[in-house]
């Protein structure tokens, strides 16, 4: 028989998920943002999910030929724009918007032949401090772009940086406000966090949200609020099952580097999960997991294809009881992948991000 390790994408949780960001902002369209093959879920399984969504946000040419190949015939925009003047030839036959945060760009723009003019996000450096133009050079690249012929509409962009944490984004919206004041144009702005927590505000939410670590589940302002505070569910499940169970004697010890010493007799369990799976190799002792659906604990180490777990607070646990690292459990019980990733000092984007390729995924309603 295969491994006993396998995820679950739920396409329910997906549709789930984008009802309640449209209900956080009222009136403003979705891009569902499908970056980084859908944030380690893959496109084409959360396609059905997310069809709902007014248009998809993605990186590359090629992730974008993956969404209009799944027979998606609305806009498509890349986050990060082109990253050559070739690649203006594929926007326009395959009819792609595209981020402009750089003169090279408009410059490539502007000697593209085109019988069709394109859509373009112009974006602005508001703070983050990674893509976009500084309000001070902002309008005159909005003045270069707006003359040239292969630009249609032009929509104005920014990100923000603090929208999850307590800096907030009063200052950055002011930065926004001031450099596309006056200037045609839809505007976007909104992240997940932004889309939750300010998405009531029509000048925050503007004409497009971009949510993306939400859309799959997790809270973009965890731990301040987790997904349950936002009514997000899973969109991805990673179970695996025990394949070995055993008892230990106080003073044994646990894994690589014996950093798991037991301090009275126990029963532990090991799951078919490793770092190679995904699973986080730094993850400590006390990283939380269900056994049965029933909250527990790793042990020590983290191995290659192996995790030690704790039977203690499920006595009836036994060879191929259900483990799930993170999810849904098949009780119904739901592992945040959020208090996951704090255990291990990362994000939930991470560990979504780094499933691996030998791990089965399966796509269920």
């Amino acid at each position: 028989m295969p491994r006993p390790i396998q995820a679950t994408i739920h396409v329910a949780a997906l549709r789930h998920n984008l009802t309640q960001l449209r209900q956080a902002a009222p009136d403003a369209r979705v891009w569902a943002i499908v970056k980084a093959n859908a944030y380690g879920h893959g496109i084409e399984r959360v396609f059905e999910g997310l069809r709902g969504a007014d248009g998809f946000a993605l990186l590359d040419l090629a992730e974008a030929e993956r969404v209009r190949t799944l027979g998606w015939r609305g806009p498509i925009l890349l986050l990060e724009g082109v990253f050559e003047a070739r690649d203006l030839e594929l926007c326009s036959r395959l009819g792609l918007w595209h981020t402009v945060h750089d003169d090279a760009q408009i410059d490539w723009l502007a000697a593209h032949k085109t019988q069709q003019p394109q859509r373009v996000f112009l974006k602005l450096n508001s703070g983050m401090n990674r893509l976009g133009f500084s309000p001070e050079r902002y309008r005159s690249a909005y003045a270069r772009l707006a003359a040239l012929p292969q630009v249609d509409e032009i929509t104005h962009m920014t990100h923000f940086a603090d929208a999850d944490g307590p800096r907030g984004i009063a200052h950055q919206m002011a930065i926004f406000e001031r450099a596309a004041q006056g200037l045609p144009g839809e505007r976007t702005a909104a992240n997940s966090a932004a889309t939750l927590r300010h998405g009531r505000d029509a000048a925050v939410r503007g004409d497009w949200v971009r949510p993306g670590i939400a859309v799959y589940g997790s809270a973009p302002d965890f731990p301040l609020h987790d997904a349950a505070h936002w009514r997000l569910q899973p969109a991805m499940t990673l179970a695996a099952r025990l394949i070995a169970v055993s008892e230990l004697h106080p003073g044994d010890t646990v894994g690589y580097g014996s950093t798991f010493v037991a301090d009275a007799a126990m029963r532990v369990g090991v799951a078919a999960c490793g770092y190679a799976d995904g699973y986080p190799r730094h993850a400590p002792t006390g990283t939380p997991v269900l056994v049965d659906g029933v909250r527990t604990r790793t042990l020590g180490r983290v191995s290659m294809d192996m995790v030690v777990v704790d039977l203690t607070p499920v006595p009836p646990a036994r060879l191929g009881s259900e483990v799930t690292l993170w999810g849904r459990a098949s009780n119904g019980a739901v592992l945040p992948i959020d208090e996951v990733a704090q255990a291990a000092g990362t994000v939930g984007y991470e560990l979504m991000c780094a499933l691996a390729l030998r791990v089965p995924v399966v796509v269920a309603d």
